[in-house]
């Protein structure tokens, strides 16, 4: 199973998401947040057909990610939303198979981690 892990900004649209979901690549499930998940995200993520789950900010700050967001960081206690929310909810083992894209307009950013499932 491929998961897609999402990151975005307040001013984040649904074009926002797609535009980096489509840099990122194809998965089956969304994850995000879990405060991140009413409204625009889980339209977002219906839309593409994507089943959504979210994680805990406590299994996102002990996700190891392959790049660093200072706001990230600052903000979220991880380099990576993105990157953490695609391997924390692909499960134990997990890999990231596509580090986390940026949406051309900067809000949003995309991941993407396999299950060993």
């Amino acid at each position: 199973m491929i998961v897609a892990g999402f990151g975005f900004r307040g001013a984040a649209t649904a074009e926002s998401l797609a535009d980096a979901y489509a840099k990122a690549g194809a998965a089956q499930v969304a994850a995000t947040v879990a405060d991140k998940v009413p409204g625009l995200f889980s339209d977002f993520a219906e839309a593409q057909g994507l089943t959504v789950t979210t994680v805990t900010a406590e299994v996102l700050v002990v996700q190891e990610t392959a790049t660093q967001s200072f706001t990230s960081l600052a903000e979220r206690g991880t380099g990576s939303v993105a990157e953490a929310a695609a391997l924390a909810a692909a499960g134990a083992g997990a890999r990231l198979v596509q580090a986390r894209v940026i949406s051309d307009d900067g809000c949003a950013t995309c991941a993407l981690a396999e299950s060993v499932q």
